[in-house]
Formats: structure tokens, sequence, C-alpha cells
């Protein structure tokens, strides 16, 4: 039997196609490793060249390890709390090592959980993202806190691929020079964080109005929300985002470990006190900061809004504090008795609520408020009840005595521009029984300065009614006459010449022609137009009696007194030599009459004002600081005895003279000062002191014009004064001056010892009397005859 071959297989048999398939598998397999490894290798070179190219032009980070942001200018209290800041960035630069673990931990949360794991680039963190931003909703982003930092630092905002990989690098070559915790300092102090501040310390203060040391888990939560988009999680703008965000950050610090489940729930309930753009902790001192910018700028260029100055003054808060309350209280209540000047400005209202929230909203961002004299617009009126809304849609209702002040504008005469109705912007006012009162923006200016006798130093000063509305600083640029409140200054002269508190001098009538005077005839009046004949000259300046001061003038010489007010720091060629100087009207400023006045205050010495006591840098380093000078060691203005009488004479003031409400209201004898009102009106004073402390208080309108007939420097200053010196020297003793050497007491009154027996004015302006400075000081029982011979 023959066997039969097997028959040749079909080309296209499945086996054959079988082969095929494997031999063009195995071919792309091995071209496709072949393509990769080539592009791999490329990629390599690629990359290789890049590094080349690019390394060498990467920024130098070499300053960074010692990390130099800019910083503001800050300025502070003499307790150390903040006034004021100048520069485009709020920053306050603090050590990784000073940063509480609750802020980092929620930062760390929620922006680079594996900060401290990975290598600048979280490539876990990248495959992560990737994953939850396929599949969830809320999507994740891969930036490090180390690429943050190089973008922030270095890079622009511009979304290329070429800054991307500029990134990269920039991050690997931080990652080499620096250690994990300055790039954690960096970034916790560099990022902005809305509301002009930069870093977590700033935004500690900007929104809670609290140092970073003191933060909450809830509080910085709520921080830690803000880097991915300052304006959207804005808890001031953007309260409900904020909140939402907040939570998420506390769920993510439980996932990581950071906090526990109760500290989670505690912190999610927690009610947070967002600081507002007015909240009361704000210490109110904008004039003195732009003084001390002013001085700072003259000293350090533009480098004082980025070098780091901290500049520490004198200035003391609860001072400061009352000072502005007590100035800006004088002026409304000066205000309520003016006639209403109608709304500010008329605006159009829609019916629709939300139309008409948004126009309110609109008309109020051009008529912010003024503290606490607050802007709103009339919604409805009638002579019984106004309805207006505030910004953010409050709605408010008026009443009753809330309506007094405005009465003329809800009458139905009312001229169209003084008339309230729909659209009309007023102003309103919170009153002490928490119920709302119309008021208006005051015309009247004022000006408040306090500072320490014994050194100079500045305690409290408040330019003017509000910086927002008026930059003039009144207490150091505002020239104005000091009318009676200059007196002071022109009867120490006269004690040197030879006048005691108890020459006698008649309250009399005086007429001067044109001869005299130089010019018109000059016919001077007492401020109420009645003349009490013979008083002491005690008497005279206690009841500001006009007559007395010019007899006094008159009798030592105008220009001799011209030369006197240089002592207490004048300047003469203000104060022309003539007897109008006896009323104070030359030109002074507040500053220069807190000076004046301190001269008697101190025992005779002329200090001169200062506010800064020391310039630091914010790390540390002080640049300047001023020793508190030696009252002995400054220049002697006038004798102890000649301020010793001076301030009994003042005592006497605010004892039974025009400024008598002084000593009844603070109930202790220490105080001692001079009203001054002058001619028409037109300015308002009171100037005095304690040994601790001496103020000054004026008041009135720039463009000068009468404050009213029935206004004076004891109505309108001396309550302001009053109010300060009651909150300023309490828990002070009473502290009454020691008689120096050279005074003597006769029948319960101070002489100077060469004329408590002879030599001394005994008399002027009386019929028959002698010239002044040629008889003598008679006994104190003649002198009492001799008034009784007057009052007969």
């Amino acid at each position: 039997m023959s066997s039969t071959p097997n028959p040749p297989e079909n080309e296209s048999s499945p086996v054959r196609k079988q082969n095929a398939s494997m031999h063009w598998l195995l071919r792309l397999v091995l071209w496709s490793v072949g393509i990769a490894l080539a592009g791999a290798l490329s990629l390599l070179i690629v990359i290789g060249l890049a590094l080349a190219v690019a390394f060498p032009n990467l920024p130098d980070i070499s300053d960074l390890s010692d990390y130099r942001p800019k910083l503001p200018l800050r300025i502070f209290s003499a307790e150390g709390d903040l006034l004021a800041e100048f520069g485009e960035e709020r920053r306050n630069l603090t050590p990784i090592a000073e940063i509480p673990k609750v802020m980092t931990n929620a930062v760390l949360a929620i922006e680079d959980a594996r900060f401290y794991q990975h290598g600048g680039v979280d490539y876990l963190g990248v495959v992560r993202a990737g994953l939850a931003n396929l599949g969830k909703s809320k999507s994740q982003g891969a930036s490090t806190i180390t690429m943050q930092v190089a973008r922030n630092v270095y890079l622009s905002s511009e979304k290329t691929f070429t800054r991307k990989i500029y990134e990269i690098l920039l991050t690997f070559k931080l990652e080499h020079f620096l250690s994990k915790d300055q790039i954690l300092e960096i970034y916790m102090n560099q990022i902005f964080l809305g509301n002009r501040a930069y870093g977590f310390a700033a935004a500690s203060e900007a929104y809670y109005g609290k140092p970073l040391k003191d933060i909450t888990i809830a509080e910085a939560a709520m921080l830690a929300g803000l880097p991915k988009a300052p304006s959207a999680y804005n808890p001031i703008s953007n309260p409900q985002r904020a909140r939402i965000r907040q939570r998420y950050i506390i769920d993510r610090m439980l996932e990581n470990g950071f906090i526990t489940e109760k500290e989670a729930e505690t912190a999610k309930s927690e009610e947070l006190k967002i600081k507002s753009g007015t909240g009361t902790h704000q210490v109110h001192a904008e004039y003195v900061a732009e003084m001390v910018r002013q001085l700072m700028y003259s000293q350090y260029g533009d480098e004082t809004y980025t070098r780091g100055l901290d500049v520490r003054t004198t200035l003391r808060t609860a001072d400061q504090n009352t000072a502005y309350k007590a100035l800006r209280k004088g002026i409304m209540d000066y205000e309520r008795r003016q006639v209403y000047r109608g709304p500010e400005k008329f605006v159009t209202i829609p019916t629709n609520v939300q139309e008409a929230e948004d126009a309110v909203n609109d008309a109020l961002d051009d008529n912010p408020d003024n503290g606490d004299v607050m802007s709103a617009v009339v919604l409805e009126a009638d002579t019984k009840h106004i309805k207006a809304m505030r910004a953010g849609g409050v709605t408010l209702d008026i009443t009753g005595e809330g309506l007094k002040p405005a009465q003329s504008g809800l009458s139905d005469k009312a001229p169209p521009h003084i008339k309230l109705r729909r659209g009309a912007i007023i102003r309103v006012a919170m009153t002490p029984k928490d119920t709302w009162e119309i008021t208006q923006l005051p015309e009247v200016e004022g000006a408040f300065v306090a500072i320490d006798p014994r050194d100079g130093s500045i305690k409290a000063l408040v330019g003017g009614f509000d910086f927002a509305k008026n930059k003039f600083n009144h207490v150091t640029q505002a020239w104005r006459q000091p009318g009676s409140s200059f007196k002071p200054f022109i009867y120490s002269a006269a004690l040197e010449k030879g006048f005691t508190p108890s020459t006698i001098i008649n309250d009399a009538p005086l007429f001067f022609d044109a001869g005299v005077t130089g010019g018109q005839p000059w016919e001077p009046k007492n401020y109420d137009g009645t003349f009490e004949g013979p008083m002491t000259l005690r008497r005279g300046l206690a009841k500001s009696k006009n007559m007395i001061s010019i007899q006094v003038l008159r009798a030592i010489g105008p220009q001799y007194a011209q030369e006197w007010i240089s002592h207490f720091g004048f300047d003469p060629e203000k104060h022309p030599p003539y007897l109008t100087m006896a009323l104070g009207a030359g030109s002074v400023t507040p500053l220069q009459m807190v000076v004046g006045y301190s001269v008697f205050a101190n025992g005779g010495f002329r200090v001169n004002p200062w506010l800064v006591s020391k310039v630091s840098e914010q790390r540390g380093k002080v640049l300047v600081e001023t020793k508190t000078p030696v009252l002995e060691n400054q220049q002697r203005a006038i004798e102890p005895r000649n301020a010793f009488l001076m301030t009994s004479l003042l005592q006497e003031v605010t004892r039974s003279g025009t400024a008598a409400r002084a000593q009844a209201t603070l109930k202790r004898p220490d105080i001692y000062g001079k009203t001054g009102t002058t001619n028409d009106s037109m300015d308002a004073w009171f100037a005095g002191y304690q040994q601790t402390l001496t103020a000054v208080t004026w008041i009135g309108y720039d463009t000068p014009r009468k404050l009213g007939d029935r206004e004076t420097g004891g109505g309108l200053s001396l309550p302001v004064w009053i109010t300060f010196m009651a909150s300023a020297l309490k828990g002070v003793p009473v502290m009454e001056p020691a008689p120096p050497a050279g005074v003597i007491n006769v029948g319960g009154e101070w002489y100077y010892d060469e004329f408590s027996k002879s030599a001394g004015v005994s008399s002027m302006g009386l019929e028959n009397s002698p010239e002044p400075g040629t008889i003598a000081l008679p006994p104190a029982e003649e002198k009492k005859k001799i008034l009784d011979l007057f009052r007969n």
C-alpha cells in the first residue's frame, strides 16, 4: 500500500493568515517601541536643550533666603494700636514660627496637603486632580504651594505654555535652594487675600481686627478660602459664598487629620465677627497719620511705602478716641441749633423694589457716611413720619423728636431745594435713645490738641470734623484770631511791670480817636455791652473784661507786650503792636496756643511739641528713637513766679469766671484756663490745663463768619474740653503747684515779693489816680476802703 502525501497549505488558509497577522503586529510593536524610544530620546534632548537655555535665564532666587517683600508704612499709638497704613500692599511680615499651626493647617488642607512630601510638583496630586475633574462636579487643581510661590513672586499671570515651563523649572529651583518652611513662610506672607491685604497676618487684621496669633479654626478656614478668589470669597462683600467655602475647607481639614470631628462641628457653628469698614475698633487719628506720613516721606522718599517702616507715636489711644468723639459731638450739638439747609441732592428712585435698592446703593456710593453722620435716601415723607433707606437695603423710620431738626423741610410751604420727598439724600444719626434723627453734615469746623506740658509729647490731635470731608489740618494750619484766650499772655507781661492780681482797674467806656489809632476811631466794648466800674485784675480776667485788658496793655506798652509773647512761641509779626492785641486780634494756630499755655502749666518752660517716639523696620531694626525731653533742659520762657501767679489767675476763671463750668463739672480745683470769643463771634476757643495735660479747642468756619450772637468759647469749645479732661484725668490725683521762691501771700492774695509792700501798681484808670507803677500797694484794709469808696 502506498502512502498518500499531504496536500500543500493554501496561502489563503486560516493558519497562514494568522502567521501574517502576528508578523505585522510584531513589526508594529517594534516600530512603536522604536518610535517611542526615539520620541523619548528626542524629548529628553529637547528638555535638556530647554533646561540648558531656560535654566540660566531663571530669576535669581537667592534673595528669597532673606525674603523682603513690599511692606507698608504703619503708624501706631503709644500703646501699639494701629492708627493707619500707607502703601499699595498691607502686609505684616510674620516668620513661619510665629504663624499659628491652625492657620498653616487650613492652608495646607485646601491648597497642598502633601506639601511636605512632594518635591515641588505633586505627581500623585496631578493624577488625583485629573480623576476628580473627570468624575466629580467640584474640580480640583494641582498647583502646589511651591508652584504658586514661583508664579506669584516671579512670573506674570499670563497663561502660556512657555510660562508654565518656566513655572515648573522655577519650582524645582525653589525646592533645591530653599527649605519647605522657607517656601511656606513666603507663601503665607506674599499671597493676595483681598481688601489690600497681602499675607494672612494682614488679612486677620483686615477681616477680623485681631492678630493672627489669636485666630480660631473657623476664622482660619475662612481666610484659607481667599487665595483661590479673594473677591468671590470675601467675607465682607460675599458672606454667603465665603461661608460655603469655609465649611468645605473645614471638611478638608478633618479629612487630612488636622482637626477632630468635634472641632469641625464647633468651627462650623461658630459665628464670625467680621470687621466692617467703619468698625468701632478703629482709632480715628487720620490727621495725625497724615502728619506722620509727610514727615516720613521727607526723610525716606518713595521707600516710605515699601520699606516696612513702623512708626510709634506719642498719641494715647484712649485720649485720641475721646478727643475725636468730644469734638464731633460739640460740632454736631452746634449744628442742631442751625437752620436746616435741605437734602444734599435728589435722585430718581424706581417703584420696583429691587431696582429701588440698586438706585439707593448707587446714590449713596457718591454720598458716603461720615462716621456716625450717615447717609440715607428718603422713600416716603410726611409731616409726622419719614421712611428712608440706607445702603444694603436697610430701611429706617424717623418720627417724633427725630424730625425736629428738619421740620422746615417737611412743611407744605418748603422751597423745592429744602423739601423732603422721595429721592432726597439726607443725613441721619442715632440718638442716645437708639432712635433715628435727621441731621446734616456740618459746615462749621473745629480743632482739638492736647500735649503733656512736661515734655511736649502730643497725646491727642483732631484736625477737623472729618478727614474724608476736609483734609485741612486746623490744629497746625489754621491761623485764627485767639480772642480773649490770648489775654493771659498780656497779663503775664503786666506782672513783670508791677501789676498784681489785686491791682484795681476801672471797667469803664474807652474811646480812641483816629489820632491815637492811626486809622478809624475805635470805641471797644465788653462782650455783654455793660461796664462794672473798678475791679481787681483777678476779677477782670475771670470775667474777661475787655476794658481791663486794654488799659493793662496801654500801661505796659504794646511794643513790650509784642516782645513778651515771643517767649511763649508766638510770632511777633502775627501780632502787630496795637491796643487790639489786648483782645486777641493777632493770628495763632491751636498748636501754638497749646504750647503757650503749657508754659504756665509747667512752671515757665517752653516745650517743643513732638509726635514720633520711634521709627523701626518691621523686622525690628530701630532706625530712630526719641528720648523724652527733660523739662529742666528746655528753654525757660518766664520765671516760675510768673507762671505761678498766672496759674492762680486762670484758676479763678475756671472757679468763678467765664469757665466756671469746668471746675463745677470736673469737681477738682487743679483746672486752669481761659475762654475766647472773637469779635462778632467768629471764633470760639477754650485753652486750659492741669499740670499733666494742656489742651486747646477751637471751633469756627473755614471762611470766617459769625457763629451766632449767643455762641461763645464758653458755650461751644469749653464743653468739648471738659468732656476730654473728664476722661483723660480719670485716676490722676489732684495736684496744685507749690509757691516758688519770690512770691508771698498777703491777705489771701499772691504778690511778687518786691511788690507786696512797695513799688507795685495799686490802681489805674481811676479819676485822679497816679500813673501806673508809681504808687505802692496799700495794705489789704486800705484797699478794701478804696473798693468800698468806688462802689459807693
